[in-house]
This record gives structure tokens, sequence and C-alpha cells, in this order.
């Protein structure tokens, strides 16, 4: 007669499956909880303490670490040994393992951290040649199927082992986050000499960069993350672009604490604004470039309310994010069938490291703030920002810091309204960015996301009527940049931190 072990902490039809095995002709074994809900069911279920002879332990720390149970798992029923052995220390083999584990990951704490479980799973994963092992309760119906069909064959077994190994090895990597992230320093976080990087599928995206490659969103076991509570509300199927664009635009506008509206057209900032209100902010944003802010993602930091709808509706707009949406906005964004509309709250910034991706392995960075303190700026010329210039510079500064190397971003007031990034040399960057804001370039304030290495680019700015600029400082030729602020009566403030972001 087949044995089965169950043990299980979600609970939802574990007694109809083992109703089920049990009419199939096989004899249960569970304990503890599962074990109650199993006999709460009428069906007759041995505890594991019968077996073992010894009872659950350290408060339920120790149920099933026995040889008679990791024995009955693990024998290897076409080796003569393990036969004799098993005959020897009477251990019967069991040829089913259920389990799925403690939830770690939505509520971390050592005593959540389950050992008995995974290496139950992991036993029977190894043992996949005579042992099946289930850890989802999706494949519940399935195994009873194959098993009734007499079809629960070699095949099937591996694919659900190889399963439960990507089950395990996420659970142990959320179990090391949790235990790294409990003192970590977002800005001196030191790269790990070993990096647990297990991710689990959370989502099929409409398609990868391009429409023929496939692509994927997926979470880091033990992680919190704003898209896990984010709720889509309208529109198509997310696409990789719509998710990476729309990460960039919510991280800048999570930054701001008064009203604020960021447009990101390809992860780049095109538009960014602060005001009394959504709607004022939001217009501001787009006004900045009308032209980039076509197919873009717009991301406010307050309610959308209607009139803010009614000014998104008239342009093309792959992705809103908000943290809320009045019903009416709600109605006249939603007449766009294919705008997603996506409620979220702010960012919790739980990422300490930068991972990218390059041949036969990874490159691991600490992630980058544009959070000095205000005490760590150098003011070098002569003359000093005043209260408004200081105002703009900080939101120019933020700016640069979320735009592709190399950036020059203009601000009038609380709008930017000249972005340009990815340039190979900053003098064009700082061309276009000029052009891009036209007449409001007058009067204007400029960050620069790494230092000058001559002084054409202050000679640029100083030109398009710019009265303030804030960059890091560092290049040998610093004295000219400065000078050429001095001689234009410029203000330029020095950060001594660069944000190169490639």
């Amino acid at each position: 007669m087949p044995r089965a072990l169950l043990s299980v902490y979600d609970k939802t039809g574990i007694a109809e499956f083992a109703s089920a095995l049990h009419a199939l002709g096989w004899t249960i074994i569970s304990s503890g909880g599962t074990a109650q809900v199993i006999a709460d069911a009428q069906v007759p279920v041995t505890d594991v303490a019968d077996i073992t002879g010894v009872p659950a332990i350290f408060g339920h720390r120790v149920v099933t670490l026995h040889p008679k149970i990791h024995g009955g798992i693990l024998a290897d029923r076409e080796n003569a040994e393990h036969l004799a052995e098993m005959e020897q220390y009477d251990i019967e083999g069991i040829d089913l393992v259920v389990v799925n584990l403690y939830p770690f990951g939505s509520q971390p704490g050592v005593e959540l951290i389950d050992i008995g479980g995974p290496a139950m799973v992991r036993a029977a994963a190894k043992n996949f040649a005579h042992v099946g092992v289930v850890v989802d309760t999706a494949d519940y119906a399935d195994v009873l199927e194959m098993i009734e069909g007499g079809f629960f064959g070699l095949t099937a077994r591996r694919q659900l082992a190889q399963k439960a190994f990507r089950i395990t090895s996420a659970y142990d990597a959320s179990i090391a986050s949790w235990l790294a992230d409990e003192s970590i320093d977002r800005q001196s976080a030191t790269v790990p000499p070993i990096l647990t990087l297990v991710a689990e599928r959370a989502e099929v995206l409409r398609y990868g960069e391009n429409p023929h490659q496939t692509g994927a969103r997926y979470r880091l076991p033990g992680v919190e993350s704003w898209w896990d509570s984010a709720v889509q509300l309208n529109g198509k199927e997310m696409s990789y672009l719509n998710v990476y664009d729309t990460e960039a635009a919510w991280q800048l506008v999570s930054k701001f604490d008064q009203p604020a509206a960021v447009v990101v057209k390809h992860a780049n900032p095109c538009g960014v604004a602060l005001a009394s209100t959504i709607y004022e902010a939001y217009t501001n944003a787009h006004n900045a470039d009308p032209v980039s802010a076509f197919g873009g993602v717009i991301a406010v930091n307050g309610e959308v309310n209607a009139d803010t709808a009614r000014a998104i509706s008239e342009v093309f707009t792959e992705v809103v994010i908000a943290p809320s949406f009045s019903a009416e906005a709600l109605e006249i964004l939603c007449l766009k069938q294919s705008l997603r509309i996506i409620e979220a709250v702010a960012p919790f910034g739980a990422m300490a490291i930068d991972v990218r991706s390059i041949d036969g392995g990874l490159l691991v960075q600490s992630v980058d703030e544009a959070s000095e303190p205000l005490d760590d700026f150098t003011v070098a010329t002569t003359r000093s920002p005043n209260d408004d210039e200081w105002q703009s510079l900080l939101l120019a500064w933020q700016t640069v810091a979320a735009t592709w190397s190399n950036a020059i971003v203009l601000a009038n007031g609380f709008t930017v309204v000249g972005v340009c990034g990815g340039q190979p040399n900053r003098v064009d960057a700082a061309r276009i960015a000029i052009g891009r804001a036209g007449e409001q370039s007058n009067g204007s304030v400029a960050a620069s996301d790494a230092f000058f290495p001559f002084a054409d680019t202050v000679e640029a700015l100083a030109a398009a009527g710019v009265t303030a600029i804030i960059q890091p400082g560092g290049s040998v030729r610093d004295e000219e940049s400065i000078a050429a602020a001095n001689a234009h009566g410029i203000a330029m403030v020095l950060t001594g931190t660069r944000h190169f972001r490639h």
C-alpha cells in the first residue's frame, strides 16, 4: 500500500486531497494541524509520532527530522543495501510528500524559518526516481489525476522535483535577504562575496523591449516592493518598457514632498514640475516638452482629479500612475481603453544593490541616491544663489540624477524646462537642453550630473541666460569653469558627488 506524508501550512484543499488519496488505497501520514484537518474530514491518518516514537518537541521545531521519516523518503528502492537497511531499522517507504512552507516572505521572523518542511521537500525532490513531491496546492488536481490514471511516472515526478527545488531556493533566498537587510545602509552597502539572487516570476509581460522579445517581471522573495500592492485599473497588459519607464517615473516623483508631476520617455524624465496642485504640476511638466511627452509615462504624487484627467486624455500616453484617482477622473481616463492606469503606494526603497547582466555574470553596485546633505555643498563663485535659485537648483539636481549620462537639466522656477541625457559629450547635452527649453532657458538654472571638463559648457549655458549652476566639481579644470561663471555673474554650487547613470 503506497504511503503519502502530508504536512502543510496552507491547508487549502488538503482534506479533499487526503480523502481522494485514501479512496485510491493510500495510507496517509501527517502531524499537528494538518493531521487534525484530515481527521476532521473523517479520513484515517497516521500521526508522525506513532512512526518515530517521539512527539513533536521544542515547540514543534522538531517533528519529522527522524530516520524513519527521512529514510522512508530517501531510500533507493532499487538498491539492495538500502532495502536491507530499511528492513533492519523497520523503515517503511514514503511514496509521496506534500508540503508547503511557512509564509516567511510575507511574515518574516525567526519562528517562520521552516526547517522540517524544506528538508522533506529536498529529500523527496532528490529521490524523484521513486518519490513524488507536491509543493503547490494548484498541483493537487493534476497529481490526483495522474495517480488515478496510473501515469504518475518519472517525467511528472522530475518536473515536480524541479519546481520543489525552485521553491526551496527562493525560500532560502528570502531568509538570506531578510537577515542581510536588518541593518543595511543604502549609501555604504558593500557588495557581498556571494550574491544570493533568486527571483520568482511575478508577471508575464506583453513583450520585451521589442515585440519579438519575451519579457517578464520578477520579484525577489522577502523584499517588499510597491509593485506587489499596485493595482492596474485599466488598459493593456504592461510591456517590458512600460514597467521600466513606470519605475523610473514613480521613483522620481515620489522623492518630492509637494504636489509633483513627472513625464518619462525611454526611462528619462522629459518633464518635471512642482506646484500647488497636481493639475498645475502636470500641465507645467507636460508643457515643458510636449513633443517628447507623446507616448510617455505620467507619474503624479497626489490624487488625479477630473481636470487633470481631461488634460492627460488630450495626449497619447502609455501609463498614468498615481496614489489615487477620483471617480470622475477614472471615468474620463477609462474612455481610452489602451491607457494603463495604475494606482500605487510610494516606493519602499528596498533595494540596496543595482544589478546588470554581462556575458557569463553580473555587474553589481550599491544604489545611487541624490541625497547629499546641503551642508556638503560648496558655493565656488563670488555670488551665491538666491533663495529662488536654490529651490530650482535642488529640483534640477534630483532630475539630473535620474537622467542618463551625460546629462544636463535646466529648471526655471519649479519646472524643469530642458533635459538632455545620453550624449557622448557634455557641451552637446547642454546645447540640446537649451534648445528644448527655448525662451525659458533665460533666467533658468542648470544641473550637470558630472563635472565640466572644459569651460565651454558654462559658456553655452551663460549665453542661454542661465543664472546658476549645480555640478559635482572635481575636474582638473574646475577653476576655468568657476572663472567663466564668475565672469558671467553665474552662481556655481559644487556638490562633491557625481551621479552618472548609464
